[in-house]
């Protein structure tokens, strides 16, 4: 009896040892969520950091693809033609870049300044370069054109085709852009989509396949968007663009003549389209005047004043410097020139460009403030994705050969 009762008390304090109090359970609970809270505020950052990585990059790839958009064609705006005559940059005969829209249709009028917005043109590699046979008329809807020697004798009519945007232009500071509708080959004639030409160009005018691009933001939709300055529809070039700034940087010098008009080669002018012969008068202005030059006792001198202090180095073109808003505005090629532009867009130098992008996720924005444009659903500061702004400069290879 003794025995069995000693066995019993043994196992009744084996059962009390091994078992846990309610406070003991309670302690242990407690130490088991303070360190499952500890792990899930570790891991959290990290899985932010997950999805956060992602948006990032793509959010730089959109930078880069932008800037390297606006970069290649600026860089290559005034590209002139390169054979034949009147070759040489666009700026000796009208002004390449524009703070407006520039086209066929939704065309900006005039005098029109925009901070986001921008139409270069320039002539791109090609064989397409000639001039007009004899004069036409303004409303005239066909071109006739001389096979010039340099032309590929391959080609019909120095490789102009139907769909290609061309430009013609002269030295009074006149030009028109249009798309060719048809080539006629045997009777050297290009038909083309334009109603009205602005002016009669005379024989000789040089006309040149032409790389248009005008570029600017779409506030709506948040896009970059580009127009060729055709027909076609408007495209988008990159999305969740949020601010697109261009400032303009200029000569602070007006043109100066460097050589007599009666020289035959040119350049006759530091920049711009060269003044008529002191007898001839080929815009609205007097004899022997045009937008760039004016005449003073006998003697052409610069139409343009000095702007800022002068000397050489660039100064920022303002607004009033490149609009329509000087009563006084010199027009090229003239005030009645559907296509004419302020003469101080011949100054530019430079162009400097400000892009801002944006992550499209809006749970990776935070509220609307200097960090973001747009605001946005994330709530924590770790989960955020500024927007992401880069400026750059560009001064135009074809703009600035005379510096």
């Amino acid at each position: 009896m003794s025995t069995i009762l000693n066995a019993t008390n043994r196992t009744n304090a084996i059962g009390h040892d091994e078992g846990f109090s309610l406070l003991e359970v309670l302690v242990s609970t407690a130490v088991m969520l303070t360190v499952t809270a500890g792990i899930f505020s570790v891991m959290n950052p990290a899985t932010g950091a997950f999805s956060r990585e992602p948006e990032v990059a793509d959010t730089q790839q959109r930078l880069r693809v932008a800037t390297d958009t606006l970069y290649k064609d600026l860089v290559m705006a005034g590209g002139g033609a390169y054979s034949g005559t009147q070759a040489g940059t666009l700026s000796y005969f009208f002004a390449s870049v524009l703070p407006y829209r520039q086209g066929l249709t939704l065309d900006d009028p005039p005098g029109t300044y925009k901070t986001d917005t921008i139409t270069l043109m320039y002539v791109p590699t090609t064989s397409a370069q000639t001039t007009i046979s004899q004069p036409m008329p303004a409303s005239s809807a066909e071109l006739k054109v001389n096979a010039e020697p340099q032309c590929d004798k391959a080609d019909c009519l120095c490789g102009f085709k139907g769909g290609m945007n061309v430009l013609i232009y002269d030295d009074t500071g006149s030009y028109d852009n249009f798309t060719i509708t048809e080539v006629q080959c045997p009777a050297a004639h290009l038909q083309h989509n334009l109603n009205d030409l602005a002016k009669q160009y005379d024989t000789n005018s040089k006309i040149v396949q032409v790389a248009d691009h005008t570029y600017y933001l779409n506030a709506q939709t948040s896009q970059l968007m580009h127009y060729d300055g055709s027909n076609a529809p408007d495209t988008p070039v990159v999305d969740n663009v949020v601010g697109l700034n261009f400032e303009y940087y200029g000569d602070p010098q007006p043109p100066t003549l460097i050589k007599p008009l009666s020289d035959p080669a040119g350049p006759w002018t530091t920049y711009g389209p060269k003044p008529p012969a002191l007898t001839q008068k080929t815009t609205a202005y007097p004899v022997g005047e045009n937008c760039a030059f004016q005449v003073v006792g006998g003697f052409q001198v610069p139409r343009l004043a000095v702007l800022g202090a002068g000397g050489s180095t660039l100064v920022q073109l303002k607004k009033a410097d490149l609009d329509g808003s000087d009563p006084n505005v010199a027009w090229c090629p003239d005030a009645a020139n559907p296509n004419r532009f302020n003469a101080n867009l011949l100054r530019i130098r430079k162009i400097v460009v400000t892009l801002r992008v944006q992550t499209a996720a809006a749970a990776l924005r935070g509220p609307a403030s200097a960090l973001f444009t747009n605001g946005g659903t994330a709530l924590q500061a770790n989960k955020w994705i500024p927007d992401q702004e880069i400026r750059f400069q560009v001064t135009p290879r074809n703009l600035n050969l005379g510096r």
